[in-house]
């Protein structure tokens, strides 16, 4: 009987993608809009509770890294460790099958001070390494200021460019949905990472500015069906902006879903197998951010951008009256359907 349930999914869900799909994506807009807005609260609110756990590159701190050590130890056993020296919020990662490690402290003192050798030398005698095999970094927290500052500069960047491009491109309106959305995609993510306590690195910014673009290609691609369909609107038309809005959407829908899931698979297989199952742990700060975010854009690009066009378009006297008109014929029921 399980088998038959499957195979009848199996077949709605291959029915869906050869087929035009008709989902009713404007006139649920409200609640879309609704998870949309749980989501973002839910993000401020990680954000306000735990805020963001910033990887060394921002804060400044300390990294020691052990390979080839000669004695079984535990993550927790280099904390308290380290901790019986006053060093506080160390983060141990034990690697290499046990026998490499990865420590991560504040700033201990500057660079081959005598508190950095002490805590490398407790390090050596609990992995049982020669302390000379032991590779400490130490990063300053005014370079780490200055490289939260390039990656807030970085992100406005972006945002101008991408409504400037949009404005030209298409028109004010879509260019503050875009705006909307991208934010709703930064917050979301942000708060992701709050939430879970995600370590911040220069990786994740990278993949944050990374997963925005690719956010904005497939709500561009949306856009531009919507413009070119809604173009043929006239005060004689059957529809309404938000009917031919949802038409549009449906018509790309198979192709940014497919899109979503084959950029999706790469990256989950990069995070879970690459970081987690095979140790390559520098791919992990990347992976996850770029996972977490394409879920998220794709998500956004889907039930929130194109309905919160129609939100501001339907205001437009235009498209307002046009609406008016065609709910007028049908007796006052609104179809939501393209």
């Amino acid at each position: 009987m399980s088998g038959v349930v499957a195979g009848s999914r199996a077949g709605r869900v291959a029915r869906f993608l050869r087929a035009r799909p008709d989902v009713d994506f404007i006139g649920r807009s409200r609640r879309w809009a609704l998870v949309s807005l749980a989501l973002v609260v839910l993000s401020l609110a990680g954000l306000a509770v735990r805020g963001l756990n910033f990887g060394i590159d921002f804060t400044g701190g300390t990294v020691f890294v052990v390979t080839d050590a000669t004695r079984d130890f535990t993550a927790e056993q280099v904390r308290e460790a380290l901790g019986a020296l006053g060093v506080e919020e160390v983060q141990a990662q034990v690697v290499e099958d046990g026998q490499g490690l990865r420590v991560s402290t504040p700033a201990v003192d500057e660079i081959g001070g005598r508190r950095q050798r002490t805590v490398l030398d407790r390090v050596a005698v609990i992995t049982g390494v020669d302390p000379a095999s032991v590779d400490s970094s130490a990063v300053g927290p005014r370079w780490g200021a200055e490289v939260s500052g390039r990656a807030l500069r970085g992100l406005g960047v972006f945002l101008v460019l991408v409504v400037v491009y949009i404005t030209l491109r298409f028109e004010l309106r879509m260019a503050a949905a875009a705006l909307v959305t991208l934010l709703h995609d930064v917050l979301v993510t942000v708060g992701v990472y709050a939430i879970v306590g995600f370590q911040v690195s220069p990786a994740s910014v990278i993949a944050l500015l990374t997963i925005l673009g690719y956010s904005l290609y497939d709500t561009v691609v949306v856009f531009d069906r919507v413009r070119e369909d809604a173009g043929s609107l006239t005060s004689a038309s059957t529809a309404t902006y938000g009917e031919v809005a949802n038409g549009a959407l449906n018509n790309v829908l198979v192709r940014s879903l497919s899109t979503s899931v084959t950029s999706l698979l790469p990256v989950g297989s990069l995070l879970f197998v690459g970081a987690n199952l095979l140790g390559a742990e520098t791919l992990s700060d990347l992976a996850l951010a770029l996972f977490v975010g394409m879920a998220v854009g794709a998500y956004s690009s889907i039930f929130l951008a194109t309905p919160f066009l129609v939100w501001l378009k339907e205001r437009e006297p235009r498209y307002a009256e046009l609406r008016a008109r065609v709910l007028a014929r049908r007796g006052g029921a609104p179809g939501g359907r393209g």
